[in-house]
């Protein structure tokens, strides 16, 4: 079943989708891992690694009720070929700037619904997400420090998901240099 957005004003998107969080899931897990076993079925041999990312993928931390997958596939990949077939199983597209094309579902026209997933579509890298992830896992400190920013962001921009995420931007840098710092090389592709 195909979402159609393309008649749906950036208002009207930004009343649809407003910033959520909620207490730490420990179903994001299951529904990480069950996205991830479909996910390989449509990409099989051109993955090259699969991840959970973002906030879901710490335990304890404040998110947003999205589990965001970075998909990692070869150079040779036919993305016209995996992005038909991702629609007809109900994703939205979406190309951001930073990732080849990202993957939405359990966005519709009235709304979320169901589980929400956010599968960043990229080639083999060594991605901040992954370095900044295990960062907050291994300093709960920090995890607690963003949480309290995502909260006093979300009360400045409750329906502005660009202005959420840029405001994070500096905390999410230092944290993921210091990361690289403490984890040389973690996930430096191989040759």
């Amino acid at each position: 079943m195909r979402q159609d957005f393309s008649k749906v004003t950036a208002a009207r998107l930004s009343e649809l989708f407003p910033i959520l969080h909620e207490e730490h899931n420990p179903l994001w897990k299951t529904h990480y891992l069950e996205e991830k076993a479909f996910l390989k079925s449509v990409f099989g041999g051109n993955l090259v690694r699969i991840s959970h990312i973002g906030s879901s993928s710490v335990p304890g931390l404040l998110a947003k009720p999205t589990v965001d997958i970075l998909l990692e596939i070869r150079r040779d990949t036919d993305l016209n070929a995996v992005t038909e077939r991702m629609k007809d199983e109900g994703y939205v597209v979406n190309t951001p700037a930073a990732d080849l094309i990202m993957y939405l579902k359990g966005y519709t026209p009235e709304g979320f619904r169901g589980q929400a997933f956010h599968i960043h579509v990229r080639h083999s890298g060594d991605w901040g997400e992954l370095y900044f992830r295990d960062y907050l896992m291994a300093h709960p400190e920090k995890a607690v420090e963003y949480a309290a920013l995502k909260i006093t962001l979300k009360e400045q921009f409750p329906h502005d998901r660009d202005g959420y995420t840029e405001a994070k931007g500096q905390f999410v840098l230092a944290c993921t240099e210091q990361a690289r710092m403490e984890f040389p090389g973690r996930y430096t592709p191989g040759e």
